[in-house]
């Protein structure tokens, strides 16, 4: 099969890939766009299999099967609240195979200098030269395309290796210490080895030298140090941010995951490996962004692994949560002319997403305005929240983002928050030394009527007490999300 059919076919699955992400920002486009995807890359496969350098047919098919049913059992198994986990450890699987097929290139570089050397043939060779027909039936694949490249070229492939097994190990470390915190394996406060960010200056600098190092001697050894270097990066960076930015941390490691496989797409010559890490990474980096601002954090300092902490002591919070049961959020709802839902992590763990669409549904059908306002980063995955209300059939248009919704608060009479905390807590506008200071927060304490729903008094996955809670006008409604929304559904006619 010659290069002509795989490059065609690398162009459709580049298309697909940009359809498929331009897709994924609107929820009706949404189920299309992931449909898209996976076209897209049945056909890279497919094309990569059966194009040039192609072999190994037996192995190829068992290991895409069993990775293909591995990959169906976690999905299968794995609960939607699981989710955040289940992202940051697909990253870290992308690191670690970034990691692999760079060592592999290293290696092939080496049998393809060794084979030169057997023959007496200077490796590489001379700019305009070409590879010895004695050698020609030797090499196929990556191998094949290290024979003709010139000392110049042979240079760059390293440095495009070497990056891409330096951002693959960060994000492998990173991802599994991600993981961990989201998983509460790891403990969520940032926490860091004395020295903090000049150990992860040192690790940088000590790569840098390893990079110089690798060009003039082309060994095993400094790619292997910077590995190490890079596994320690990674692992630092991520342990130094506190669990409430895991959503950010999150994004940024899927934009490492990108850039990690777009240079391993160069080191192999694989323009669709360098497109889709190209989109991965630059999406991801954009996303990661947005995050930043919607939560008032510097990109840079995302980036360096260093915010997250407070200034000074937190202002202290007065006065008493008051409780209120079912009949009483019963009554006000009933009362209400407008109602706006605040959906968080909470939620989610709850499994009420539908009882919640019941009870929308329901006061719909008295003539009431409901509707939904989602902050940027509710739950510990951007979307969570939408999924899991489209997951519920909740229609679209009363689905609204923070700055669609923000100002209508104070013209509503009921809010309900079901399992959020920190993207509801008015600390970030009053208190300045508070860890979220200045994040942008729903502004639901200046509804007449807030009923928050939640398990107990206790504070966020962030640890940060929440002055919402002790308002005139908030009242607790303590229980289990689905089972207290379950109870309000049977109040309301």
């Amino acid at each position: 099969m010659d290069f002509g059919f795989t490059i065609a076919a690398y162009v459709v699955a580049g298309v697909l890939f940009i359809l498929s992400l331009g897709g994924l920002s609107n929820q009706e486009s949404a189920k299309r766009a992931v449909w898209y995807g996976i076209v897209g890359m049945a056909l890279a496969v497919f094309a990569t299999l059966i194009g040039p350098g192609s072999g190994l047919w037996v192995l190829s098919l068992v290991l895409i099967v069993c990775g293909g049913a591995i990959g169906w059992y976690v999905a299968k198994k794995v609960e939607m609240t699981e989710m955040p986990q289940l992202v940051a450890a697909m990253h870290s699987l992308v690191g670690l195979a970034a990691v692999f097929v760079g060592f592999n290139a290293h290696f092939e570089i080496g049998r393809v200098a060794a084979a030169y050397a057997e023959v007496g043939e200077p490796f590489p060779l001379a700019l305009g030269g070409h590879t010895p027909e004695v050698l020609a039936d030797r090499f196929r694949g990556f191998a094949e395309v290290v024979a003709h490249k010139t000392n110049v070229e042979i240079n760059i492939l390293r440095v495009e290796l070497f990056l891409g097994v330096f951002i693959g190990a960060i994000t492998f470390t990173g991802s599994v210490i991600a993981f961990g915190k989201l998983a509460g394996k790891v403990t969520s406060a940032a926490t860091k080895l004395p020295g903090g960010h000049l150990l992860n200056a040192g690790a940088a600098a000590l790569s840098v030298i390893c990079l110089f190092w690798y060009l003039g001697s082309g060994g095993f050894l400094p790619l292997l140090l910077m590995t190490l270097a890079a596994l320690f990066i990674g692992y630092h960076l991520i342990m130094g941010i506190g669990g409430a930015d895991m959503p950010v941390v999150v994004s940024m490691l899927n934009s490492y995951s990108g850039w990690a496989a777009a240079a391993i797409g160069f080191s192999l010559g694989n323009d669709l490996l360098i497109v889709v890490g190209a989109l991965v990474g630059s999406s991801g980096a954009i996303l990661s962004y947005i995050m930043c601002k919607a939560m008032n954090r510097s990109f840079v300092s995302v980036i360096l692994g260093g915010f997250g902490g407070s200034a000074g002591p937190a202002m202290e919070v007065e006065g008493e949560q008051v409780s209120i049961d079912a009949d009483g959020v019963a009554t006000a709802l009933d009362e209400a002319d407008s109602v706006i839902i605040v959906p968080g992590y909470g939620m989610a763990v709850a499994q009420a997403q539908n009882n919640v669409a019941e009870l929308t549904r329901k006061l719909r059908a008295k003539g009431k305005e409901v509707r939904f306002a989602i902050h940027p980063v509710a739950g510990r995955l951007p979307g969570h929240m939408n999924v899991l209300l489209a997951e519920a059939k909740v229609p679209y248009d009363i689905v609204l983002e923070m700055e669609e919704i923000n100002d209508d608060f104070p013209d509503t009479d009921v809010v309900i928050v079901i399992g959020s905390n920190d993207i509801v807590n008015p600390a970030a506008q009053d208190d300045p030394n508070s860890p979220i200071a200045g994040m942008p927060v729903l502004e639901v304490w200046k509804a007449k009527q807030v009923f928050v729903s939640k398990r107990g008094q206790g504070t966020g996955y962030s640890g940060i007490e929440n002055p919402l809670f002790y308002k005139d006008n908030t009242r607790m409604y303590y229980g289990d999300a689905k089972q207290s929304v379950g109870e309000l559904l049977n109040r309301i006619s």
